[in-house]
């Protein structure tokens, strides 16, 4: 049964104001807010203001990452800037895909004006995004060419990266599907095609024109535990090249995929 402090917690959630970072990481940490706020001698109810977006003080953020053994950047983004280059075409890394904003995601997907692309096993945290399903909906109804890579359902490489994430082949075959049909609608554009592959994938690619967010994989992590880079595509020679280089060419081996 939902307390009142619950109850307070899904309206700001389902009004789109959460810190999912913070979320993500109290439930990886397996803590409560009743840890938190006892860990910190605090109110429990502050601990769900700050889960509902509100930014704690400078002490109260040490403490709370300090709890979670997480950077205060890892939890509150805009707070420490980090979107500063550190290589040539290389401008950030986030240490988990959790991390990354949602409005960074949002922010590349808008920011198209020629191409989108996504290589994913499922992608489905993207696709349960309803602002980011109504962006590349505006951005394809635009013209910009939206390109969607996702694994076979039925194939051994989902069946096998299931397995190694710890959630099971059935799982991961769900999944895919689940995305497949909230990507479905996209598929009314002209120029948006949906593909399905059969590649052993050691990164998930997400492109906006000359922008790219790149999830990189581990053996045993699940995706969003996984660190995330974001390039620029500044020449041939550049690491974003090599990561565009890869999508294009599992793009001409994946088998189309239709309503």
């Amino acid at each position: 049964m939902l307390t009142s402090q619950d109850r307070v917690v899904l309206r700001e959630e389902q009004a789109g104001h959460m810190n999912n970072n913070l979320r993500y990481a109290l439930a990886a940490a397996q803590l409560t807010t009743t840890d938190v706020a006892a860990a910190l001698a605090v109110d429990p109810k502050t601990v769900s203001r700050w889960l509902s977006g509100r930014t704690p003080y400078p002490r109260h953020r040490h403490a709370v990452a300090d709890l979670l053994s997480l950077d205060e950047a890892d939890l509150w983004p805009e707070i420490t800037p980090r979107h500063q280059a550190l290589a040539d075409g290389i401008q950030a890394i986030y240490p988990h895909r959790w991390a990354v904003p949602q409005t960074a995601w949002r922010n590349l997907f808008n920011g198209a004006r020629q191409e989108i692309g996504i290589l994913a096993y499922s992608a489905l945290f993207l696709a349960e995004d309803s602002a980011v399903l109504h962006i590349l909906t505006e951005r394809a109804a635009a013209g910009v060419k939206v390109r969607i890579l996702l694994g076979d359902p039925e194939g051994p490489e989902v069946a096998t990266r299931g397995t190694d994430e710890g959630i099971g082949a059935e799982v991961m075959a769900a999944r895919v599907k689940n995305a497949l049909t909230l990507y479905r609608p996209l598929l009314d554009a002209q120029d948006t095609e949906i593909r399905l592959h059969h590649t052993v994938l050691y990164n998930s690619i997400y492109r906006a024109d000359d922008q790219l967010l790149v999830n990189t994989h581990a053996y045993g992590t699940p995706a969003a535990n996984a660190p995330v880079m974001h390039l620029t595509h500044t020449d041939d020679q550049g690491p974003a090249a090599t990561y565009l280089t890869s999508f294009n060419r599992i793009w001409t081996t994946a088998r189309p995929h239709t309503k």
